[in-house]
Formats: structure tokens, sequence, C-alpha cells
């Protein structure tokens, strides 16, 4: 769920600001602060302070989602310094 919220944080972002990398950015920034908040929610749900690596896979997830995007963005730039 943490997951689909950064993305579409990311997609406002990049409406609103018409930046790819400031939408990546966004996204590896949220990878942070969701990947502590997870481990925080794993811990209070489970209450076993091993679950925190539970909520810290959220982060990792959320962080290959931003370089993903981030390559993406770079990718788009070459192809229209190519291109045009």
């Amino acid at each position: 769920m943490l997951t689909i919220i950064a993305n579409i944080i990311g997609f406002v972002v990049f409406i609103k600001k018409k930046s790819v990398y400031s939408a990546a950015l966004t996204i590896l920034g949220l990878a942070i602060a969701f990947g502590g908040a997870g481990s925080l929610l794993a811990i209070a749900i489970i209450n076993d302070p091993f679950a925190m690596f539970y909520g810290l896979q959220i982060g990792y997830i959320l962080m290959i989602n931003g370089v993903i995007v981030l390559f993406i963005a770079i990718l788009i730039t070459v192809v229209k310094k190519v291109i045009g």
C-alpha cells in the first residue's frame, strides 16, 4: 500500500513540476520515510523487534522503484538529445 502511495505522490510531483527527475527523487525520498514508517508499523503489529526487517522491505522495494524511475528519466533525456 505504501508503494502505491509513494508512486501516486511521485506522479503528482511530476504533473506539478513537469520533471521526471523530481518525481524519481521524491520516490527515493519517500523510500526512507515509508521504510521507517513500515518498520514501526510492523513492530507495533507483530510485537517483535525483528519485525523491523519486514518493514524495511518496503523501503527496499521503494528504493528499487525510485532507481528504475530515475533510470527511465535518464534514458528519456539521452533519447531526446540523440533525436533532437
